[in-house]
């Protein structure tokens, strides 16, 4: 594809109620150069949720974690940036809290994270993940016309940050 990669992030229900929380993980996705390709504050249905998480339909900790998906809105975006999906898990930080409040305790799950459950963040783990949680919360988001139509005006640069949409656009001449 192009020179971008796109990844999914979420602020789960457990930081999307925090609005300092939410403010501080904007201005570092800003920070860290992300451009935000889409945006939405909802909250998760529970067949969306089904689908997201159908890995892991078997273990136990499966209906603790679509309850508290869908206990409340989250904040999704799609982000971009040269190796998008290794940046965005890097200020994550692991996945299993316990652990990352000691080895990383300044990352986002540091932070933010409060168990296993709640480790507060979602970020996609590969390009294929990506395409397929894109898919799920961003249905009419298409990969394939967005990397042939817009992609060219993000790596040139010929776009602007609407902050109160919290969404980079393009820049029309």
């Amino acid at each position: 594809m192009g020179y971008l990669e796109l990844t999914l992030a979420i602020l789960k229900p457990n930081v999307a109620v925090n609005p300092v929380a939410i403010k501080f993980v904007k201005n570092l996705i800003i920070t860290s150069n992300f451009k935000i390709v889409r945006s939405k504050r909802q909250k998760c249905k529970i067949k969306e949720l089904q689908l997201f998480y159908e890995e892991h339909k078997d273990k136990f900790f499966y209906n603790r974690l679509i309850t508290f998906m869908s206990s409340g809105p989250s904040e999704l975006f799609i982000l971009a940036k040269e190796n998008a999906i290794q940046d965005w898990r890097k200020l994550l930080g692991p996945t299993k809290v316990y652990r990352t409040q000691f080895e990383e305790p300044n990352s986002l799950r540091g932070l933010f994270g409060q168990s296993d459950t709640r480790n507060a963040f979602h970020g996609s783990d590969s390009k294929e993940s990506a395409e397929r949680e894109m898919s799920i919360f961003f249905p009419e988001f298409n990969i394939s016309d967005w990397f042939v139509s817009e992609e060219q005006f993000f790596v040139n640069g010929e776009i602007k940050f609407q902050e109160d949409k919290f969404i980079h656009v393009i820049q029309h001449t």
